[in-house]
């Protein structure tokens, strides 16, 4: 029988129930998935904490790779048989079984793991828009990404490198610095004993950098606008250390006119042809050997919770799936 990861109430890791499910035959417009690989990620905490609403209750997880189990009406483009994966909503992923909306999938190309295709199309398709859409990145200009030994940071410094840019990655421990140099960045800052402001002006000549990538929210927020050169951009995408606190956009102003984005995913990819082109952007950067996908941490999908606590306690490095 199926089963899924079902949240009631939102919390800790605990609040990850494992439970039976029956999966009806797909609708118009549906496929039902066999899963395979699902992706671990931090957007999956935010949700089960509550700091993303969900109505409750609700199966969490955007990211996996499967195989077409069974077609409903209106789908001409996808066959049962059909290796596939996606990093879309609708929430549901954390199941062994599910039905999905057709146009969200795409079609796995040989050369690329089911395990692979769990771990890197969220994360990859962030670093492209993040790289290639959010701000376009040129050859020798220097970019700051923060937590650069996590999943999207390991992926975007290798594509980043390979577009010709001067990478900079922070990283919260010396254990890691070494996993980010790996990775294709050119220097490495720990944050932990760094000063990162300092640093970013010394490698940049006292400039700054004309973007900032920035997933740790509140506790890098502010001195990440101040590695900034006048005019540049701070694309904050995520919160892994709290929301930023509210400032006045005056404060922009007097850092040199800087600008400010949040973007997300589903919005660079909401269009069908949007999605395609991303997922056959990275496809093609990891088949050609310019990003590397390592799997560092699996976990049965069973044991979501653990998987959770060693996300949040920074015991995890790279990729992470769960195996149903």
């Amino acid at each position: 029988m199926a089963h899924m990861i079902q949240v009631r109430q939102t919390g800790g890791p605990e609040r990850l129930e494992w439970v039976p499910v029956a999966v009806g035959d797909p609708g118009e417009g549906q496929v039902r998935l066999r899963q395979t690989a699902i992706g671990l990620n931090f957007i999956d905490v935010y949700y089960r904490e509550g700091t993303y609403a969900a109505e409750r209750p609700f199966v969490p997880g955007l990211e996996a790779a499967g195989v077409v189990e069974a077609v409903g009406p209106g789908v001409p483009d996808v066959k049962t048989g059909d290796r596939v994966a996606y990093a879309a909503p609708p929430l549901g992923a954390y199941a062994t079984e599910r039905l999905m909306p057709a146009d969200r999938l795409v079609a796995l190309p040989d050369g690329i793991t089911d395990e692979q295709a769990a771990a890197m199309m969220l994360k990859g398709m962030t670093a492209w828009y993040l790289l290639r859409r959010t701000h376009e990145v040129r050859p020798g200009e220097p970019v700051l990404f923060h937590a650069a030994a996590g999943g999207v940071g390991l992926i975007a410094g290798q594509w980043g490198k390979a577009l010709g840019a001067v990478m900079i990655g922070t990283v919260g421990s010396a254990a890691k610095v070494e996993q980010a140099k790996d990775a294709g960045y050119d220097h490495v800052i720990d944050l932990s004993r760094e000063d990162l402001v300092a640093r970013v002006r010394d490698l940049t000549g006292g400039e700054g950098v004309p973007v900032v990538y920035d997933s740790i929210g509140r506790d890098t927020f502010m001195r990440s606008l101040d590695c900034l050169r006048p005019l540049g951009l701070m694309a904050s995408f995520g919160q892994s250390s709290g929301s930023v606190e509210s400032f006045s956009p005056g404060l922009l102003a007097q850092k040199g006119s800087l600008f400010l984005t949040r973007p997300v995913l589903n919005t660079y990819t909401a269009k069908r042809a949007d999605l395609v082109q991303a997922a056959a952007d990275l496809f093609e950067v990891v088949r050609s050997g310019a990003v590397r996908i390592r799997v560092n941490q699996t976990y049965p999908l069973a044991e979501a919770a653990r998987a959770h606590a060693d996300l949040q306690g920074r015991r995890t490095t790279g990729q992470s799936v769960l195996l149903p």
